[in-house]
């Protein structure tokens, strides 16, 4: 008897398994409301230097500001540089600290702003780009020449993120999914707190970078969780269903981005949620189906039974024996700890793995990119925010009948063929057309959320229960090094201002290529070991030659 047996003797979809949906509900809320949150939290309002005697009100002295600040190309006033002296206008006797009309004449020289900036407060009070501190003088001031550094905070992050999910995967398989969330939860909320009280760059990038590896727990371990518990004929429905949490927290992060405009209560805002998380933690069960593979029979008895009781399954005393249990888990104990090795070790696995890798890669770049940059589109970041979320519930609900119908494999490829057409035809949409590009963004962000969701419930299937969270912590570092890097790609801009978006649908067309060399896992059992695998693609290998043989035979 193999656990797929058990879990149909105890129920494998009912109250039980509602219940473990609802309570891991939170960590798919919290993830976008972090993974997003520069969207806000490191927005970079209007500014210009900081003048003496210069009123803050951006809409009044236009003619004075012109004598201070020089044009940009596009005919703007100067964000980033001032006139060394005043200038004169025309019919005005402007001069500047005893300056004569002969000085002006030639090219006026410019400086960088000696004095800072001033900042349009209007729409966010305080950013990190804006900062200043209020037991410091000196403003952190991440614009113009530190620019690159307000980007790199989302970097920062990211890479946090990738080293996390490498750390998670392998000591949730060690140690158990229940235990390592517990940690998660902590890590993220002490770190959470340590951010939003951060009194310089340096102490705020080290936390939100340490806070991304915390937060990987929640990537890693919840999806896992879910499915364990579950039957074949309704992972992909409870895949679905957990994921809309996500679409949640996207469109709840544009109204608490309107409601709290300061970066620091924002932060907080986020991050205190992780508190009652952290006590939901006392009804969520351990993995039966991993406690078995680690020899641990007493607990997955507990557990099992619990599952019975829950789901209202009479369940006699012979199926749930110590001694059936024991045969099972004898024959799924893992002799060896898992470890990232393994993933290579077999011809099958090395196969899957690297093909998860580029898909992963472009899934993450190809979502990210895009949804950390709302600039361009016409509406406020709070509307394009919210619209970008409201795509993803019909987005979910294609990918649901379509990972049915279709499979896990042409849904997946699908739907990154679809971003990349939709970055690539933004292309030759010109600015004139506003309402397409605004259609044409919202089309790929909705398929670039469908290939994410897909991607979720697709790698877990293909990888074997002792190596599904290592496998997952691999995918998920490699997509996260997309993700890392995709905010560093808008700085491309500055060599071709296509090019950012001709690399986010390059990289989705690569990975929707390799998705399509996966193995579809439409009504298939999950896999419990590595022979499980191996087993499969020895199989399909004999049925392709049968076939084959048959085809030369008639």
């Amino acid at each position: 008897m193999g656990f797929e047996e058990l879990l149909e003797e105890v129920g494998g979809f009912g109250p039980f398994q509602l219940r473990n949906v609802a309570l891991l509900a939170l960590p798919r809320v919290l993830l976008p409301l972090h993974f997003l949150l520069p969207v806000f939290l490191a927005a970079v309002p209007a500014h210009r230097c900081a003048l003496p005697g210069a009123s803050a009100n951006f809409s009044h002295q236009d003619s004075w500001l012109e004598a201070h600040l020089p044009r940009e190309p596009d005919g703007t006033l100067s964000s980033c540089l001032r006139f060394t002296h005043p200038q004169a206008l025309p019919n005005t006797t402007l001069w500047g600290g005893g300056q004569s009309p002969g000085e002006l004449e030639g090219e006026p020289s410019t400086v960088p702003c000696p004095q800072g900036w001033e900042y349009d407060r209007s729409e966010f009070s305080s950013t990190i780009a804006t900062e200043a501190p209020p037991c410091l003088s000196l403003q952190w001031d991440l614009v113009c020449e530190q620019k690159g550094l307000n980007r790199a905070t989302s970097t920062f992050f990211f890479a946090g993120v990738l080293v996390g999910a490498v750390a998670f995967g392998y000591l949730s398989d060690r140690f158990g999914r229940r235990r390592l969330l517990l940690v998660a939860y902590v890590s993220a909320l002490a770190l959470g707190l340590a951010s939003a009280a951060s009194v310089s760059y340096t102490m705020f990038a080290i936390t939100r970078t340490l806070t991304g590896a915390a937060l990987a727990g929640f990537t890693i371990i919840v999806m896992p969780l879910e499915l364990e518990w579950l039957d074949v004929g309704h992972r992909t429905v409870a895949g679905v269903l957990s994921s809309t949490f996500w679409t949640g927290g996207v469109m709840l992060l544009a109204l608490v981005g309107y409601l709290i405009r300061d970066w620091r209560w924002l932060l907080l805002a986020v991050t205190l949620p992780c508190a009652p998380g952290i006590v939901s933690l006392w009804w969520v069960p351990e993995s039966a189906r991993w406690l078995l593979t680690q020899g641990r029979v007493e607990e997955a008895h507990m557990y099992l039974l619990r599952c019975a009781r829950l789901n209202g399954r009479p369940v006699g005393e012979d199926s749930l024996s110590q001694e059936v249990l024991s045969k099972v888990a004898a024959g799924e104990r893992v002799v060896r700890r898992p470890s990232y090795l393994d993933l290579f070790r077999t011809p099958r696995l090395r196969y899957i793995s690297l093909c998860c890798m580029v898909m992963w890669f472009g899934v993450n770049f190809s979502y990210y990119g895009p949804s950390l940059e709302l600039s361009g589109l016409g509406l406020n970041v709070y509307h394009t925010q919210l619209l970008f979320g409201a795509v993803e519930l019909p987005s979910k609900l294609l990918v649901y009948v379509s990972v049915r119908h279709a499979g896990r494999r042409l849904t997946q490829a699908g739907a990154l063929l679809g971003a990349a057409l939709a970055l690539g035809l933004r292309l030759l949409v010109s600015s004139e057309m506003g309402s397409w590009s605004i259609a044409l963004a919202v089309m790929g962000k909705g398929f670039s959320e469908g290939a994410f969701t897909t991607a979720y419930l697709f790698t877990s299937e293909l990888y074997p229960t002792v190596l599904r969270q290592t496998g997952m912590g691999l995918t998920a570092l490699v997509g996260r090094l997309g993700g890392s890097l995709a905010p560093l790609a808008a700085l491309l801009d500055g060599v071709w201002l296509p090019l950012p978006k001709l690399t986010y649908g390059g990289i989705a067309l690569l990975a929707a290529c390799t998705a399509l060399l996966l193995p579809e896992t439409r009504q298939a059992q999950l896999p419990e070991t590595i022979q499980d695998v191996e087993r499969k693609s020895a199989l399909s290998s004999l049925q392709e030659e049968e076939m084959s043989m048959k085809q030369v035979q008639d």
